[in-house]
C-alpha cells in the first residue's frame, strides 16, 4: 500500500510541476511507474480470472439455487455442464410430459435422470394416440416416490395398467384424471392400494359402463385418508356413491353435472361423517332434502349452490340456522326465483362470519341486503349478477352499511350513475369495483367514481347484455386453478413444461374474460389468490 501511495504522489507531483511542458511531464510519469507492480497486478488479475468459485459450491447449495428458478431457466442451467445436468435432474420434483404413445421409448432414460419426481402430469391431445399400460408401468417403476399424478386424455390406459401402477406407487396422495377410458376396476385398484390418498378428482371417466353393481367403487384402504372428492360430468355418478359415503374424514365434496339421486347421497353421508367444511353442487338432482342433510355439517364454511333449481328458501334457511360458521356462499338461482329475501335474511341472522357472498339470478331486495350489511360485518367480497331487483337504492344501502367491503362485482343489474355516486361516499375499505353490462352506468359515472377515490380500481364494461352464463361455481374454474401448468413442447416425445406454457395459459384466460364468460368466477379466483398472498 505504501508503494502504491508513493507512486501516486510522485505521478501527481510531476504533473503539477510540468504543466507547462506536457511532453516532459508525460515522460516522467511513465518513468515513475515501477514495472514490478504492473507485473504483480497482471498476475493477480489472471489468478482471479482462473478461479471457478461455482465449482467449489456443494451440490446442496446448487440444488437450492435451482429450486428457486423457473422451468425454463432450469433447462438452461442443465446445459452448462455434466454436474449441473445431474444436480438439476436429481432435484426436480415436478414434471409435466406430453403423453403421446412414443413417450414409451424415452421413459427409461428420462426417469433415470429425473429420479426424484414426486408430482407428475401426463397429458395427451385429442388427435394423438396416448401412452398405454406399458409406459405407465415403466413410469411407476421409475417414480416410486410419486405423490401426485394427473392424467388427461390418456385413452389407451386400461384397468390392468392402473392396477400395476397402484401397486408400485402406494404413496400416492393426489390423483386427478380426466377423459380417460379405464373403468371401475382401475379406480378401485388405486383406492385399494394407496392408503395415503387424500384427494381424488375425476372428470368424464369413460370406462364405467352402465352403473351396475359390478362398477360400484368403494373407498378401499383410503377410507380414512380421503379428504377431498371432486366428480365432474359423470353420467354414471352413482357408481361413486359408495366411495363418498365410505370416506370417513371427508372435508370437501364437489359434484358437477353428475347423475344420481344426490338427496339420498347427502343424507347417507351426513349419517357417517360430520367433518365436512366445503360443498359444491352444480346442476344436480338435489332439493331441500339435500340441503337439510347438509345442515348437519355444523363445521361447514363454504357452500356453492349452482343451478340447483329445486332448492328453495326453506332449504337455505335450514342450512343457515345450523351452519353458523359459514364464510363463503355462492348461489346461482338460474332465475328460478326460489331463493330470495327469506333465505338470505336467515343467512344474515345466523352466519355472522360471512366474508364472501355471490348471488347470480337471485333477486334480493333492500330488506335482506340491509340485514346482511348489519349482521355480517366481516363481509369483504360481494357479487350481484343478473338480478332484476338490485338497483341504485340497493347499491346505496350497500355503500352506507357494508363498512368492511373490499371488492364489489355488479353485472347485468339495473344500476345507474347514481349508484356509482353512492359508492364514492361509502364503503371506506373498498379497493376494487367491477361493473359489467349495467346499461345505465356510463363512463362518466365510472370516471367520477375514480376521481373521487383515487386508490379505488374501477373496471367498467358497458357491453350489450348477452346470454347469462356467469356461473359462480368454482367448479370448472377452480379445477383449472389447481392444475399443474399446461404442457409445452420440447425435442422428442417427452416434453417438460416451461414458463412459456404458463404465459400461454394466462393469455387464454385473458381471452376468455374478453368473451364475457365466467366473469364472476375469474374475478373471485383473483380475489381469493390475492387474499391468500396477502395473508402469507
Amino acid at each position: 500500500m505504501g508503494q502504491s501511495a508513493s507512486t501516486s504522489a510522485i505521478s501527481s507531483g510531476s504533473s503539477r510541476r510540468g504543466s507547462n511542458h506536457p511532453h516532459r511531464s508525460r515522460s516522467k510519469s511513465m518513468v515513475q511507474i515501477p514495472s514490478m507492480q504492473v507485473e504483480e497486478n497482471v498476475q493477480f488479475r489472471q489468478i482471479d480470472e482462473d478461479l471457478d468459485y461455482i465449482s467449489d459450491l456443494p451440490d446442496e447449495c446448487l440444488a437450492c439455487i435451482f429450486q428457486s428458478l423457473g422451468s425454463g431457466d432450469r433447462k438452461q442451467c442443465s446445459l452448462v455442464c455434466r454436474r449441473w445436468l445431474r444436480i438439476e435432474g436429481q432435484t426436480r420434483h415436478r414434471l409435466s410430459l406430453n403423453a403421446h404413445s412414443d413417450l414409451l421409448t424415452v421413459v427409461p432414460s428420462l426417469f433415470s435422470r429425473f429420479d426424484a419426481v414426486t408430482k407428475l402430469a401426463l397429458k395427451c391431445d385429442r388427435r394423438s394416440v396416448s401412452i398405454g399400460d406399458d409406459a405407465l408401468i415403466l413410469i411407476s417403476l421409475g417414480c416410486r416416490n410419486l405423490t401426485r399424478l394427473k392424467l388427461r386424455a390418456c385413452r389407451e390406459l386400461t384397468d390392468a395398467g392402473m392396477g400395476v401402477f397402484a401397486k408400485n406407487c402406494k404413496g400416492l396422495k393426489k390423483l386427478s384424471c380426466g377423459s380417460c377410458t379405464f373403468g371401475a376396476k382401475g379406480m378401485s385398484a388405486v383406492l385399494d392400494n394407496c392408503s395415503a390418498l387424500e384427494e381424488l378428482s375425476v372428470k368424464r371417466l369413460r370406462g364405467i359402463s352402465d352403473g351396475s353393481a359390478v362398477d360400484q367403487i368403494g373407498p378401499g384402504v383410503a377410507a380414512s385418508s380421503l379428504k377431498t372428492i371432486c366428480l365432474k360430468e359423470q353420467y354414471n355418478g352413482q357408481c361413486f356413491w359408495p366411495l363418498i359415503i365410505g370416506a370417513k374424514n371427508l372435508r370437501t365434496l364437489k359434484l358437477f353435472r353428475c347423475s344420481g339421486d344426490c338427496d339420498n347421497l347427502l343424507q347417507l353421508v351426513a349419517n357417517r361423517t360430520t367433518s365436512m367444511v366445503e360443498i359444491h353442487l352444480e346442476r344436480l338432482q338435489v332439493s331441500d332434502l339435500g340441503l337439510v342433510a347438509i345442515s348437519h355439517f355444523l363445521d361447514l364454511e363454504i357452500l356453492h349452490l349452482v343451478k340447483t333449481s329445486e332448492c328453495t328458501n326453506a332449504g337455505l334457511v335450514s342450512v343457515a340456522e345450523r351452519c353458523k360458521l359459514l364464510r363463503k356462499l355462492h348461489i346461482d338461482g338460474w332465475k328460478a326465483n326460489r331463493i330470495g329475501d327469506e333465505g338470505l335474511s336467515a343467512v344474515a341472522k345466523c352466519c355472522p362470519n360471512l366474508q364472501e357472498l355471490v348471488l347470480i339470478g337471485v333477486n334480493p331486495t333492500k330488506l335482506s341486503l340491509e340485514m346482511l350489511a348489519a349482521n355480517c360485518q366481516n363481509l369483504e367480497r360481494l357479487a350481484l349478477c343478473a338480478s332484476d331487483t338490485v338497483g341504485d337504492a340497493e347499491i346505496s344501502c350497500i355503500a352506507a352499511k357494508c363498512l368492511a367491503l373490499k371488492k364489489l362485482c355488479i353485472k347485468s343489474c339495473p344500476v345507474s350513475d347514481q349508484g356509482m355516486r353512492a359508492l364514492a361516499c361509502g364503503c371506506p375499505n373498498l379497493v376494487k369495483v367491477k361493473v359489467k353490462k349495467c346499461r345505465a352506468v356510463t363512463y362518466e359515472g365510472a370516471d367520477g367514481l375514480r376521481a373521487s377515490r383515487e386508490s379505488l380500481a374501477v373496471n367498467l364494461d358497458t357491453g350489450e347484455t348477452e346470454h347469462q352464463d356467469a356461473s359462480a361455481s368454482d367448479g370448472g374454474a377452480q379445477e383449472n386453478a389447481v392444475e399443474l401448468p399446461p404442457l409445452a413442447s420440447q425435442n422428442g416425445a417427452a416434453n417438460i413444461a416451461s414458463s412459456s406454457s404458463g404465459r400461454s395459459n394466462s393469455l387464454k384466460a385473458r381471452l376468455g374474460l374478453l368473451t364475457g364468460r365466467n366473469l364472476v368466477a375469474s374475478t373471485l379466483r383473483r380475489w381469493t389468490s390475492s387474499n391468500s398472498s396477502s395473508r402469507g
